[in-house]
């Protein structure tokens, strides 16, 4: 170091100053400009890529969104579907049971109407058969006791007015 000290000149140091701010002007004149300019350049390449692949993040979320949204509003939509295909099931199993059921109340009111109806034809039979063999005992009877067919017909009437058979 003490060397370069002593051998010290200073017209060569002023002359190399001088050619470094020539270089250095030159430089600015005519190399900064394009260097910053394609640093520039360069630069909102890079921010636009950024941009873009942001934007594109903002996308693809938006898009998964969506898409998250469409599924609940699928799913919803099947569950509203399968609800309304149970309730019709359970109302067309319901008005089955409830045919089924005024089914067989006609069948048993029929049947009890014709059992009734067998009943009363079966009294009304009864009822015949009684009083015809009411009128053959009483017949057997008068006519041992009747002689005359006038006052056989008087007591069997009398005898069928106070006889009622329900």
């Amino acid at each position: 170091m003490d060397q370069l000290l002593n051998d010290f000149s200073p017209g060569l140091f002023f002359m190399q100053a001088f050619i470094f701010l020539i270089l250095l002007f030159l430089l600015a004149k005519f190399a900064w400009k394009p260097i910053i300019q394609s640093l520039k350049i360069r630069e909102e390449s890079i921010q636009d890529a950024l941009d873009s692949a942001e934007r594109a993040k903002e996308e693809m979320a938006q898009l998964k969104a969506d898409n998250e949204k469409l599924l609940d509003e699928a799913r919803q939509q099947r569950d509203t579907i399968l609800q309304d295909a149970r309730e019709v099931a359970n109302g067309i199993r319901e008005e089955a049971k409830a045919d089924a059921t005024k089914q067989t109340d006609k069948m048993i009111a029929d049947a009890r109407a014709a059992i009734e109806v067998e009943k009363q034809a079966a009294m009304a039979e009864v009822r015949t058969l009684v009083a015809e063999l009411s009128l053959q005992v009483a017949e057997k009877l008068l006519k041992r006791k009747l002689d005359d067919e006038g006052a056989q017909k008087e007591l069997i009437s009398d005898f069928i007015k106070d006889v009622k058979l329900n």
